[in-house]
């Protein structure tokens, strides 16, 4: 797509994003905080700059710290606070988002934008579209369906992985915030994620086409491999490659074993098995299905599983259909 039209089709989802989602108008004030350190962070702060021509813009880089956390003083409850980073920012001991949350700010945050190729740009804007009749239809159908069930059932092209257990109650990421303590978070959004409330309950075998690493980012090798599951335990993997037996061997250094802790239903059309992008916290919400391995979840916390020095690994499944109590939810690639 020509770089003008695609700037056009970036303004027209982030003003769906901001009426849609934020219902940001005139009688709060918007705030712009930004960087220019990657192609992306830049086209993002000129389109809102352009859809909020009245929002303050504040250069992270060029701006000192007390000066940010001043004008953050003056803000109000209901406003609304725009975080572009190529990287993740970083106020000395001071955490952003969960500073503006307390004060009553909406936030919405884009993250690591640097990770995001050149070739993936494209991708990265068409997730930006909310569809709200898609999302807040969608979602509270399966977190219903997710929150009542006795058993889920993922099946691979020759593969199989059973959930014989009830679920912990879903967490929604569709940009519907009705109800909630907070405002806002990180984007692109769309998924629906449980876990089971017993893990041992979790046997099969799934086939992996794309894992995250230390780094953050997404592998994709040449051919999907497949992991045993035994018991909510990762017990052998066939013919995966070296990145992700490294994987692996980083969890095992740490934890002792791979535990499968996440079930993520992600809802976002824009990125597919074959319309990737580099950064895993946005192909997390990807349409199809992932995993977590590793013990840290900081939406469930349990005593067996402690957060502090886990891990927290997403890899994503070859699903040709997901069952919830018998009934399917997905099959070939979309949600029934």
């Amino acid at each position: 797509m020509h770089s003008d039209s695609l700037q056009n089709v970036l303004i027209r989802h982030l003003k769906d994003i901001a009426t849609l989602v934020f219902e940001h108008t005139t009688q709060h004030h918007a705030m712009i905080i930004y960087d220019e350190a990657s192609p992306l962070a830049r086209r993002l702060t000129e389109a809102y700059q352009t859809l909020l021509p009245q929002a303050e813009s504040i250069n992270f880089d060029q701006t000192a710290q007390d000066t940010i956390l001043s004008r953050f003083e003056a803000l109000k409850p209901g406003d609304w606070v725009i975080l572009i980073q190529s990287t993740s920012f970083r106020l000395s001991k001071f955490r952003i988002r969960l500073e503006l949350f307390h004060r009553g700010l909406k936030v919405i945050e884009h993250p690591h934008l640097a990770r995001i190729k050149d070739s993936e740009i494209e991708t990265y804007i068409a997730s930006l579209a909310y569809d709200p009749g898609y999302y807040r239809t969608l979602g509270p159908r399966l977190k219903a369906q997710i929150d009542v069930a006795q058993q889920i059932k993922i099946k691979g092209e020759a593969a199989t992985l059973l959930y014989d257990t009830p679920f912990l109650g879903a967490k929604l990421n569709i940009g519907e915030y009705t109800g909630m303590r907070n405002m806002g978070g990180q984007f692109p959004i769309g998924e629906v994620f449980t876990e089971p409330r017993d893990h041992k309950q979790v046997n099969g075998t799934v086939e992996i086409f794309a894992f995250g690493d230390a780094r953050f980012s997404v592998n994709i090798p040449e051919k999907p491999f497949s992991v045993q599951i035994e018991n909510g335990q990762i017990t052998a993997c066939h013919h995966a490659p070296q990145g992700f037996q490294t994987v692996l061997q980083d969890i095992r250094e740490k934890e002792g074993v791979v535990w499968v802790r996440e079930l993520g239903f992600g809802l976002n059309r824009a990125m597919t098995r074959t319309q990737s992008l580099t950064d895993i916290g946005a192909y997390e919400r990807m349409c199809g299905i992932h995993l977590s391995l590793g013990t840290k979840h900081l939406q469930y916390k349990k005593p067996e599983f402690p957060n502090k020095g886990g891990c927290h690994v997403d890899v994503f499944l070859v699903a040709r259909k997901a069952e919830i109590d018998g009934i399917a939810v997905y099959e070939s690639d979309r949600y029934l």
